[in-house]
């Protein structure tokens, strides 16, 4: 990255100046654009029978006709509560992590489901089909926090505390549980989200030395 990017972009991820709250105004409108299609996957599988999509494109753990869910389950949801749980959410800790670039954005993502997704591949129930886009919002708060961590970003930190206050009763959701949910997607994003946060933490570029100074020769 060339001296003026790096500037640039260490603007837009300094609290407070203009350019950060433009790149936060950017990402927001984004993350709500993205749930309109959230939406309409749910309305197609509704249309041509509740939970043929899921099926299709849900990971089902230990078989090889479930793995292409790694990619299509984070777009699936188990009917329209299970899409309104996360669809806040997801706009929330989504804005914030592609406030801080667009690129490493969607790396992170693309790693985040990876971690989390072939994780549950290999350890879910192999009864299960897991859908949802809870392990990429947990995987979301991971790199957060941990970018906030890595990068001494105050404000990262900041954000991350004030989300997991906010959502904490879903926090446990991190365990093993009885219930109906996948907590090893869970468990396996917020990990994912942490390796995303040092992969593609941003590293400062000092300025070049200026070719503009003369010296002096003595004889």
């Amino acid at each position: 990255m060339s001296y003026g990017a790096q500037a640039r972009a260490d603007a837009e991820a300094k609290f407070g100046t203009d350019a950060f709250y433009a790149s936060l105004g950017r990402a927001f409108v984004t993350m709500c654009a993205v749930i309109p299609v959230l939406f309409l996957v749910e309305a197609i599988d509704v249309g041509i029978g509740s939970g043929q999509l899921d099926v299709a494109g849900g990971i089902i753990p230990h078989r090889v006709d479930g793995l292409d869910g790694v990619l299509f389950s984070p777009f699936l949801h188990a009917g329209w509560d299970h899409l309104y749980g996360n669809a806040v959410p997801l706009i929330l800790v989504g804005t914030f992590a592609l406030a801080g670039g667009t690129k490493r954005f969607i790396w992170s993502t693309f790693v985040i489901m990876l971690v989390s997704g072939l994780g549950v591949w290999f350890v879910g129930d192999p009864q299960s089909v897991v859908v949802g886009a809870s392990g990429v919002v947990f995987g979301y708060l991971g790199l957060l926090l941990t970018r906030g961590l890595v990068e001494r970003s105050w404000w990262n930190l900041g954000v991350a505390a004030f989300i997991g206050l906010l959502y904490w009763y879903q926090l446990y959701n991190i365990l093993p549980t009885d219930q109906p949910i996948s907590w090893q997607g869970h468990l396996l994003g917020l990990l994912g989200g942490a390796i995303a946060a040092v992969i593609f933490r941003r590293k400062r570029v000092r300025p070049a030395p200026s070719t503009n100074s003369t010296s002096t020769l003595e004889f």
